[in-house]
């Protein structure tokens, strides 16, 4: 099922994720809504508090858009060991019309759980790893426009008043 994507400023998406006591057939249904909606929206990943459910679930396939062949599902992801830096273009499903440049660790080591609740680990570099880092930011709470500039941010937020006058 394709559920709704919340945007900004939606208060859910500023709180931080429950984590996910058992994977339960409601928690693998909702990753199967998670990976739809990506997909449908053309999303490279997708939090559970995007489609606002405070939990720590993640999806990601950087495949895409065009082909979508490796789709990965995390339960209460947490990165546990980082190297170097590196400036990345993001966008987000939750934040309408807008990328900007963001500072991310260039590699990270990912503990989490799969639908089966088996502990996974990886570590990975390049694209799934900005994604990855972006995705647990949304559990924490935090968007990637809560780390540009102020200015910047404060731009972004005129724009998106008139944007949202306009509806």
């Amino acid at each position: 099922m394709i559920r709704p994507v919340l945007t900004y400023p939606d208060p859910i998406l500023a709180k931080t994720a429950a984590e996910i006591e058992t994977v339960t057939p409601e928690i693998c249904q909702l990753a199967e809504d998670m990976l739809e909606t990506m997909y449908h929206k053309e999303g490279l990943g997708l939090a559970a508090p995007q489609v606002g459910e405070s939990c720590r679930l993640i999806v990601v396939d950087t495949t895409g858009p065009e082909r979508r062949e490796e789709p990965l599902v995390f339960v209460n992801p947490r990165i546990v060991e980082t190297q170097g830096r590196v400036e990345s273009s993001e966008g987000c499903l939750s934040v309408m019309n807008y990328r900007s440049k963001v500072q991310r660790a260039e590699r990270v080591r990912l503990q989490a759980l799969n639908l089966e609740g088996q502990p996974v680990e990886m570590e990975v570099d390049g694209m799934l790893a900005i994604c990855l880092q972006h995705e647990l930011d949304h559990l924490d709470g935090v968007l990637f426009i809560d780390k540009i500039s102020r200015l910047k941010r404060s731009l972004y937020e005129q724009k998106l008043k008139k944007w949202l006058k306009k509806r």
